[in-house]
C-alpha cells in the first residue's frame, strides 16, 4: 500500500445539496475561514475541494475486518485517510467497504467533512521569527491509549517524530516541531486521532 500523497481529482460537475454548498458554488462564501467563523457545518466534501483546491490526501492505514455471517466469512476493508493542504488545514476520516478502493474513497470523503483549521506560528523561545513554520504553543491530544505532545521548534529543526507522525504533521503545515508520544503509537488509528486532537487544540486553547 503506497502511503504517498496524492492530489485529489477535481469534481467535473458539482450540484450542491445543502445551503452552504449553494453559497459556496454561487461565490457568496469564498474561503474556509468564513465557513468556520460562521460556525457552519460542512456536509459535502466538494465544499472543501472548492475552497481548498490544494488539498492532498494520504492513506494512513487499511485493515481487513472479517465477520462471520450465515453465508460464511465476510471480508471488509477498514480505511483511515488524512487530508491537508500543508498550510494550516487538516482532516481525518474512516471508511468501511467490501472493496479496498471504496473503503479509501469513503474515508477520504469523511476526512473532508472533518477538516479543521490549525493555528500555525513560531512559539519557540530559540527562534521568535514570527513566521508560520511551527505552532504558537505546546499542545497535546489523546486518541485511544495514545497521548501525543507537539512542542514548537526553531526554524531549521525539521519535524522530530516517527516517520508516519512526521507525514501527518507535514500534511497539516508544520515544518519544525518536537513531539513526545506515550502509549501504543504503532496503532495508527489512535495515533492519528491523537495528532488531530492536538492540532485542533491550537485553536481551542489559544
Amino acid at each position: 500500500m503506497s502511503h504517498q500523497f496524492r492530489k485529489e481529482e477535481k469534481q467535473i460537475e458539482w450540484k450542491p445539496r445543502t445551503t452552504l454548498g449553494m453559497l459556496v458554488a454561487g461565490g457568496k462564501i469564498s474561503s474556509m475561514e468564513q465557513v468556520f467563523e460562521n460556525g457552519m457545518r460542512i456536509q459535502e466534501s466538494e465544499i472543501v475541494k472548492q475552497l481548498l483546491p490544494d488539498m492532498k490526501s494520504q492513506v494512513v492505514h487499511v485493515g481487513i475486518v472479517q465477520k462471520q455471517t450465515d453465508a460464511g466469512e465476510m471480508t471488509r476493508f477498514d480505511a483511515l485517510v488524512a487530508v491537508g493542504n500543508e498550510a494550516g488545514w487538516f482532516g481525518i476520516g474512516k471508511g468501511k467497504a467490501a472493496q479496498m478502493r471504496n473503503a479509501i474513497d469513503k474515508a477520504t470523503t469523511a476526512s473532508y467533512l472533518n477538516v479543521i483549521p490549525i493555528k500555525l506560528g513560531c512559539g519557540s523561545w530559540e527562534c521568535r521569527c514570527n513566521q508560520l513554520h511551527s505552532i504558537p504553543f505546546q499542545v497535546s491530544g489523546k486518541g485511544g491509549s495514545v497521548t501525543l505532545e507537539i512542542l514548537p521548534g526553531p526554524r531549521g529543526l525539521g519535524l522530530v517524530a516517527g516517520e508516519e507522525i512526521k507525514k501527518l504533521l507535514k500534511l497539516a503545515g508544520l515544518k519544525d516541531a518536537w513531539t513526545k508520544s506515550y502509549g501504543s503509537t504503532n496503532t495508527m488509528a489512535s495515533t492519528t486521532k491523537a495528532i488531530f486532537n492536538a492540532l485542533r487544540s491550537t485553536y481551542t486553547s489559544g
